[in-house]
């Protein structure tokens, strides 16, 4: 015979006929053996299969497995959403009932509220429902209407599926209805994976015009998906984008791009010649992706091209004037490295020559670095490779192997001294050598081959002290370096053409970046760092210069800063104060007049709702060579907020150099290359934001003028 009553505070009580268990837990349980009734009171909880459920009444009817809950009744689901109620009569398994009263509150914060509602299966069947993620309260706890809305007669909520759907929804804006949609299905939270459509966007660009686009997701399964997005233009044709994305057992990849039919100008804006071309197909395409093989093998690989100089830039897809493509195939353990990879490169200015862009393939670099010590000393071998290849210019190849012998330690009185030797061979074969685009960077036809041995040794003195209320380190450095010269005789110049003297590289044994050029001779290098670090301050400083012992004419260009006896002075000063404030300053300065040959300033304040980035680079050095000419821009971006919900946003880049041949340049001295300004308002449910963006750089088809681009997005509508 059962108990007529249990009077005590959080009894759990389990039905044990039940084929998954019922758990109780209440103030007051009672029950009537002729109804075969449970009356739980006070606090109820109710926990059945993932299904929790709180009520301030809760009555079990063992005969038909009716539970009913009356007075603050919630229902939590498997999935985390919150159905709130007045009452509500379910099945035993929590899944299934009638509810009155009706307000589910999803995992995401979004609540849809209804008058009466049913639940079977888990679905709940809504009628004169209202849903939005908008905050119905203020500040002040006082009732407030919510910025958007959807209301409709019948809603349904599958939170298996994390789809919300309508029947005749009307879409109000601050009360007022603006839309009327016979159907309409969103995704219950943001992280759900539901086909539908997503944010569109609305520019207006002076090169195509007014432009609308629509993209449109598609689930295909839970590790791929696609999104299409056409695009409708007034001045141009339409365009369709489309973009795949899968992540497989090995990792990530996607790929993407955007096709349209259209004429292409020939010649630049504004030219007496200019002639366009029949409509004929333009593209863009692009992918990459990661894969980890096991656990020593990987490969990664980036795709991009396109079917003509000008699609970039003149449809807002990028404004880069080079499209890399590569693969990459690595491995690595414990003491060695190997990296096999391939380049080619697609050129987009107007003065690219596509015959004289390398196509490199393969490159090879092995690393040998075993554990073992050799006269206390680590040992490490190197071997590499390079080919290069053009359709209408040079080829050169290479075969390089080597070794380092690396050896540090500290002398009774803290001196850190490091010594390195180094033998390397090199082997080159070049092909065409008539046809280089720069003669300076030509080899002579045929092979090649050098033997570099070098020797450096490097030593340090940190000092350490309280300074400022702080600690200070002064370190004294000097390294004697030695290499032959005369070692770049007939030998091709592909990898090492972008040299510049700075701070990083100053006590490098080769100042050349890459392996083509080497930098012989004996010298020694000379300079000093200061740092003082107190309590969210750091600053510290670097400069040096360095001195060639032998009068051998060097063969670095005259203004790089290393083609005489005694290079520029060469230096970095940094300075942090907390978080939110970063200032670097990279210089290098004439040995004999000291006017500045570089001068670069980057600066960073604020943190990640209000910052602002300032940048200026200076080259002074009278080279004129390919990447070694002068140029001189300045930066700057920022964001501000201004309200709890408004900000401004906005960057600008400025050519410095000089003005271009241009009648609508700006004067003499300076010309913009583009600007951004926008303005945002963002809550918890709705976004809208307005930019402003400025080319002053014509390019063919390409047009400099304004676009503008406006963006409003609804929480869960779309993404």
């Amino acid at each position: 015979m059962a108990q007529d009553i249990i009077d005590q505070t959080r009894e759990t009580v389990q039905t044990i006929d039940a084929p998954e268990p019922v758990d109780f837990a209440a103030d007051q349980l009672s029950y009537d053996a002729d109804t075969k009734t449970v009356t739980a009171t006070g606090e109820v909880v109710v926990v059945r299969g993932g299904y929790r459920l709180t009520a301030d009444e809760v009555t079990y009817r063992r005969d038909d497995g009716v539970v009913t809950a009356t007075g603050n009744v919630v229902v939590i689901d498997p999935g985390g959403n919150e159905i709130n109620a007045n009452e509500v009569a379910l099945t035993d398994e929590l899944k299934d009932g009638a509810i009155d009263g009706f307000l589910l509150v999803l995992q995401d914060g979004g609540r849809l509220a209804a008058s009466t509602g049913a639940r079977k299966d888990g679905i709940s069947s809504l009628n004169r429902a209202i849903y939005s993620p908008c905050d119905v309260v203020d500040s002040n706890g006082c009732p407030k209407e919510p910025l958007w809305q959807l209301k409709a007669d019948q809603v349904s909520h599958d939170p298996e599926a994390g789809k919300i759907r309508y029947k005749d929804a009307r879409f109000e804006f601050f009360g007022v209805p603006v839309l009327w949609l016979p159907s309409l299905s969103h995704a219950d939270n943001v992280e759900a994976r539901a086909s539908g459509l997503l944010i569109p966007d609305l520019r207006v660009d002076r090169s195509t015009g007014v432009s609308v686009t629509q993209p449109y997701f598609i689930d295909l399964a839970p590790n791929r998906d696609l999104v299409v997005s056409p695009t409708l233009y007034t001045e141009v044709n339409p365009s369709l984008g489309l973009e795949y994305r899968h992540l497989t057992s090995k990792g990530p990849f996607k790929f993407g791009g955007q096709v349209t039919v259209s004429g292409v100008q020939e010649n630049r804006v504004g030219s007496p010649s200019l002639t366009t071309t029949e409509d004929e197909l333009r593209f863009y395409l692009y992918g990459n992706g990661s894969f980890q093989h096991d656990e020593h093998w990987r490969s990664t690989f980036g795709i991009r091209a396109t079917s003509d100089d000008t699609f970039l830039r003149r449809y807002d897809i990028s404004r880069d004037t080079n499209l890399r493509n590569f693969y990459r195939l690595e491995r690595q353990d414990t003491d060695s490295f190997l990296n096999i990879e391939g380049w080619a490169f697609q050129g987009l200015r107007a003065t690219d020559d596509q015959g004289l862009i390398p196509i490199a393939l393969p490159i090879v670099d092995f690393t040998y670095a075993p554990q073992d010590r050799l006269m206390g000393g680590r040992l490490t071998f190197d071997a590499s490779g390079a080919a290069i290849n053009r359709t209408d210019g040079m080829d050169s190849y290479r075969v390089s192997a080597g070794a380092e012998w690396q050896r540090r330690g500290f002398t009774a009185l803290g001196q850190r001294i490091t010594a390195t030797a180094l033998l390397r061979g090199d082997a080159y074969r070049t092909d065409d050598s008539d046809r280089a685009e720069f003669p300076i960077y030509a080899g002579r036809d045929g092979w090649q081959g050098r033997i570099i041995p070098a020797a450096a040794l490097d030593i340090e003195w940190p000092l350490a002290g309280p300074a400022f209320g702080g600690t200070q380190m002064i370190t004294p450095r000097v390294q004697f370096s030695a290499s032959p010269t005369g070692l770049n005789d007939d030998i091709p110049n592909e990898d090492s053409r972008s040299v510049d003297l700075e701070s990083t590289n100053l006590f490098d044994i080769s100042r050349f970046p890459g392996h083509d050029r080497w930098e012989g001779g004996a010298r020694v290098t000379y300079g000093a760092s200061w740092s003082i670090r107190r309590p969210r301050i750091l600053f510290e400083a670097d400069i040096g210069q360095s001195y060639r012992l032998n009068d051998t004419p060097s063969i670095l260009p005259k203004g790089t800063g290393l083609d005489e006896n005694f290079s520029d002075f060469v230096g970095r000063n940094t300075l942090r104060i907390g978080r939110r404030f970063d200032l670097t300053h990279r210089y290098r300065l004439d040995k004999e007049s000291l006017e500045i040959r570089r001068n670069e300033v980057d600066l960073t304040v604020g943190g990640r709702r209000d910052y602002l980035t300032v940048g200026y680079l200076r080259l002074n050095r009278n080279i004129g060579i390919e990447d070694l000419a002068d140029r001189e821009e300045a930066r700057a971006g920022g964001r501000l907020q201004l309200a709890r919900y408004w900000s401004i946003f906005g960057s600008v880049i400025i050519d410095l150099t000089g003005a271009r041949d241009d009648p609508l340049s700006l004067s003499d001295g300076f010309e913009p290359v583009r600007h951004r300004l926008g303005i945002t308002y963002e809550d918890e449910c709705f976004e809208f934001g307005v930019t402003w963006k400025r080319d002053y750089v014509s390019d063919r088809d390409f047009e400099r003028g304004s676009s503008f681009l406006f963006r409003v997005s609804l929480k869960n509508l779309g993404r």
